[in-house]
C-alpha cells in the first residue's frame, strides 16, 4: 500500500496492523513542531518589518518573507516521505556559480516561492493546531482507557458520564473503551494526517506547467552549451589549419631547399631526418584538424564527410547515405562524430570484416546506423568514447543506442530531430 489512501481502503484488520496509523500520527505530532517555529518567525518579520519600514530596511525585510515559505517547503517535502510521497521541488535550478544575493532574489521572486508561503502560513495558523489536538484528543484518550485500572487505583477516573474508582470498575474501560477509541482514533488521525499531505503535495510540489518551463529552460542551456563547444572547436580548427599548418608547411619546404642546397654529410643528414620528422608532424596535424572539425564537412556536407572517413578505415565500408538537403550544422558534426566513433570502434574491437553506414531523414528525424559483422558485445558505458555523444545527442532531442548481442552483429543507431 503506497498511500493512506489505500491503506484506508484495505479491510480494517489489514489497515489496523499495518504502519499507516503509527505513520500518520507521527506526521500529526510534529506537525506542530514546524508550526511553532514558523509562527513566531513570520510574526517577528512582519512586525519588525512594519516597524522599520520608514527606515527602507523593513522593506527588505518584508521582501524576504517568501524565503521562509522556500525554507518551510524543503522541510514538509521532506515530512511527506512518512506519508508515502516524494515531492520534487518545484523550484528552478539555479547556477551554484551566481553570487548568494542573486540566488536568493530569484528564488524570492518565483510563484513556487509564493505557494510554499502560503502553505507555511496555513501550517502556523491552523494545521499546527488542528493536528495537535486531533493527536492529542485521540491518542491521550487511548491512553487513559488503556490506564485506567491502574488511574482507579490511586484517584477517580471520569469517563462521560461513568465515574469509576475502583480497578474492577475500570477494567471494562481497559478490554473494551480503549480498543474500540484506538480504532476509531486511527482511520480519524489516518484521514487528517492524509488529508494533511495532500493539500502539502499540491501546494509544494512542481506545476505541469513549470515543469515543462523547467525542461525548456535546461534544453536551451544545454543547446547553448552545444552551440559554445562547436564555435570553440571551429576556432580551434581554424587557428590549427590557418596559423600552425602553414607555419610547418613552410617549415617543410625550408628545410627541404636546405637538403638541397648542402653537400654530402652530417649537416645534410640531419636536415633530411628533421625534414622528414616536420612532414610527419604535419600529417599527424592534418589528422587531428580533421577530427577536431573536418573541412569536407563545412564544405561538402555531411555525406561527403562520412566517405572521407569510410575511406580511411581499414575495414570495407558501405556508405549509403540519401538526405534531401543539407541538414543543421550542430545535427550533421553530431552525426560525423557518431560514424567516426564507430567505425573507429569496429576497426579497434569488432574484428570484424565488413561494415555499412547508412542514413536518412524519416519525417523530421534524422536517421544513422553503423552495422558490422564482428564478434558484438559492444555497449555505452563509463570509458567509451560513445558517452559524450550520448550526452550531445541528448542536448539535441536525440538519442544513440548501440544492439550487440554476444557473437554480432553489431548496430549503432543514432535518430535526432533535424528541423527539414
Amino acid at each position: 500500500m503506497h498511500t493512506a489512501w489505500q491503506a484506508m481502503g484495505s479491510s480494517p484488520l489489514h489497515f489496523l496492523r499495518s504502519s499507516w496509523p503509527w505513520r500518520s500520527f507521527a506526521y500529526l505530532l510534529t506537525t506542530p513542531l514546524v508550526a511553532v517555529p514558523v509562527l513566531a518567525v513570520l510574526m517577528v518579520t512582519v512586525v519588525v518589518g512594519v516597524a522599520t519600514s520608514p527606515l527602507l530596511v523593513g522593506l527588505v525585510v518584508l521582501s524576504s518573507i517568501p524565503l521562509l515559505g522556500v525554507v518551510v517547503g524543503r522541510v514538509e517535502r521532506r515530512r511527506l516521505r512518512l506519508m508515502g510521497y516524494d515531492v520534487a521541488s518545484p523550484h528552478a535550478a539555479v547556477p551554484r556559480s551566481l553570487p548568494l544575493r542573486k540566488r536568493l532574489a530569484f528564488q524570492r521572486r518565483e510563484p513556487a516561492s509564493l505557494r510554499e508561503l502560503g502553505y507555511a502560513a496555513v501550517l502556523a495558523v491552523l494545521l499546527g493546531i488542528l493536528s495537535a489536538l486531533v493527536a492529542g484528543v485521540t491518542l491521550g484518550n487511548v491512553a487513559i482507557g488503556l490506564a485506567a485500572p491502574v488511574i482507579a487505583r490511586f484517584d477517580v477516573v471520569s469517563m462521560g458520564p461513568f465515574v469509576l474508582d475502583t480497578p474492577r470498575e475500570a477494567l471494562p474501560i481497559a478490554l473494551v473503551f480503549a480498543p474500540l477509541w484506538w480504532v476509531v482514533s486511527a482511520y480519524a488521525g489516518t484521514l487528517l494526517a492524509a488529508a494533511q499531505a495532500e493539500l502539502a503535495r499540491s501546494l509544494l510540489g512542481p506545476r505541469e506547467d513549470e515543469l515543462r518551463e523547467q525542461v525548456a529552460t535546461l534544453r536551451r542551456s544545454r543547446l547553448d552549451l552545444v552551440d559554445a563547444f562547436e564555435t570553440e572547436r571551429k576556432r580551434i580548427e581554424r587557428h590549427l589549419h590557418d596559423g600552425v599548418q602553414q607555419r610547418l608547411v613552410g617549415l617543410t619546404m625550408t628545410l627541404g631547399l636546405a637538403e638541397l642546397e648542402l653537400p654530402d654529410g652530417e649537416g645534410r643528414r640531419l636536415v633530411h631526418k628533421a625534414h622528414g620528422e616536420a612532414e610527419a608532424a604535419l600529417a599527424d596535424l592534418r589528422e587531428a584538424v580533421r577530427g577536431i572539425h573536418p573541412r569536407v564537412l563545412i564544405d561538402h556536407g555531411l555525406a561527403a564527410a562520412v566517405r572521407e572517413v569510410a575511406d580511411r578505415s581499414p575495414v570495407p565500408v558501405e556508405v549509403a547515405i540519401v538526405l534531401p538537403s543539407r541538414l543543421p550544422a550542430p545535427v550533421e558534426a553530431a552525426a560525423y562524430f557518431v560514424v567516426s566513433e564507430g567505425l573507429a570502434n569496429v576497426a579497434k574491437h569488432a574484428g570484424a570484416s565488413t561494415c555499412a553506414v547508412r542514413g536518412w531523414v524519416q519525417g523530421d528525424r534524422l536517421l544513422v546506423t553503423v552495422t558490422d559483422d564482428g564478434s558484438g558485445g559492444a555497449a555505452v558505458g563509463a570509458g567509451s568514447g560513445l558517452t559524450g555523444l550520448v550526452t550531445r545527442l541528448d542536448a539535441l532531442g536525440g538519442t544513440l543506442t548501440v544492439t550487440s548481442p554476444s557473437g554480432g552483429p553489431t548496430e549503432l543507431r543514432m535518430e535526432c530531430p533535424c528541423g527539414t
